[in-house]
């Protein structure tokens, strides 16, 4: 919808005459999704219009669905917190570009944008966080670099540890393309630091809670399997079983600080439902 303004008046004034069927409410929401512009530019809040200013209202455009088993938890000017599947990818490899979790959310976003914070395996599940601005993704990123994030797994391992829990600590290589491994090395590697804890068992496996102290590229599936206790699932760090057909570990709690307001977020993810019998 396009309209020259024949007179002086507010923005509001005139969207109410433009919009005349719709509610003070949807009028202020069609402000807020920047569906207006004045003259070409967009405008988020009432302003005053002179003779001959354009005002022109963008239709609204179709919701883009997300992929089948994406929970939408939160979302706000500055970022976007989701529930991702297992079977997933975070964002785009060498040999998949198109069906990933930051190219729906990307897709669904425009003419926004959202940036990557944090990656979560392929093969895992749970709650993950991306940014709706540089500003608010360096922020975010800061946490992490920080250890500031809160951030807890639930995990199926195979057997059941003799302790009820116990803490990790190692340095961690990338050895070679897609694996990590331990190094007694000082000089090589990166310190790692993983808290577990066991909440269930079952007769051949054990359902652990994790919690992350720094947060490398495969740090609970190495740190789990270097136990003897490998994820259920994990072929790649030797499990024997794939009670799930997926590997058993999900992303259950994440906490920060908001990028802009600086309020604590906290969200959380049941433990999938093969996962929660052992409880």
């Amino acid at each position: 919808m396009r309209y020259t303004v024949r007179g002086p008046c507010s923005l509001g004034d005139c969207l109410a005459r433009l919009l005349g069927e719709a509610s003070r409410r949807t009028r202020k929401q069609v402000l807020a999704a920047g569906r207006v512009r004045v003259n070409g530019t967009t405008v988020r809040a009432d302003v005053r219009l002179t003779v001959g200013d354009v005002v022109e209202i963008a239709a609204k455009e179709a919701v883009v669905a997300l992929p089948a088993g994406v929970r939408l938890v939160h979302e706000d000017d500055e970022l976007v917190v989701v529930d991702k599947p297992a079977g997933l990818l975070t964002i785009a490899t060498a040999h998949e570009r198109e069906r990933t979790l930051y190219a729906a959310l990307t897709a669904r976003a425009r003419p926004g944008r959202v940036f990557i914070v944090h990656r979560l395996d392929r093969a895992a599940s749970g709650l993950l966080v991306f940014a709706r601005s540089p500003l608010a993704k360096e922020r975010l990123q800061a946490q992490f670099a920080s250890h500031a994030v809160e951030r807890t797994y639930f995990a199926v391992i195979e057997g059941r540890p003799a302790q009820a829990s116990g803490t990790v600590r190692s340095r961690l290589l990338d050895d070679a393309p897609g694996r990590v491994r331990e190094t007694r090395d000082p000089g090589r590697g990166r310190p790692a630091v993983t808290h577990w804890r066991v909440v269930g068992a079952g007769a051949r496996h054990a359902l652990v809670e994790v919690r992350l102290e720094t947060g490398r590229r495969n740090q609970i599936r190495v740190h789990l399997a270097g136990i003897g206790h490998p994820i259920a699932g994990d072929a790649a760090y030797g499990a024997r079983t794939d009670p799930f057909r997926r590997l058993a570990l999900h992303a259950h709690v994440l906490g920060f600080d908001h990028p802009r307001t600086a309020a604590r977020l906290r969200f959380v993810s049941p433990a999938p439902r093969g996962f929660a019998k052992l409880a």
